[in-house]
């Protein structure tokens, strides 16, 4: 085993993503149900653990993460940087976020369907246009 293989195998690994504004990115996940992990007292960033390992998602405002990373922020309405999954239990629950995601203010991408395999699933963007799908395998 390398030494960096051993490092990340004990190691909190994050997401930071860049977002317009701050205030309505909170409100979008809380809506959705995200665990806040808390918020910048600058107002530059609010940070949620998501899933079941709480993987931490950092949303900074978009002048500090193009400071940051030294690098211009992605125009999302061009192109894609990543796009996150959520496993769902059930069809039904598939048909919820897709429901709540609208509610919240997000946008679906892809509506509610049966795909190859037994698989149902949907895909969303927040307010931002990051990109999430939510995916039940019926096998």
């Amino acid at each position: 085993m390398s030494k960096t293989e051993s490092f990340i195998q004990n190691r909190q690994v994050w997401a930071n993503l860049p977002v317009a504004d701050v205030e309505r990115t909170q409100k979008f996940y809380e809506k959705l149900g995200f665990k806040l992990n808390g918020r910048h007292k600058n107002g530059h960033l609010v940070s949620f653990f998501a899933g079941r390992d709480d993987l931490i998602m950092h949303f900074f405002r978009v002048d500090m993460f193009e400071e940051a990373s030294e690098g211009n922020a992605a125009d999302l309405s061009r192109g894609n940087e990543i796009m996150y999954t959520i496993g769902a239990n059930s069809r039904e629950e598939v048909d919820t976020w897709a429901d709540e995601v609208k509610t919240a203010g997000g946008s679906l991408f892809s509506e509610p369907a049966e795909m190859q395999n037994n698989w149902y699933g949907c895909g969303f963007a927040d307010p931002d246009g990051h990109k999430w799908n939510v995916f039940y395998n019926g096998k």
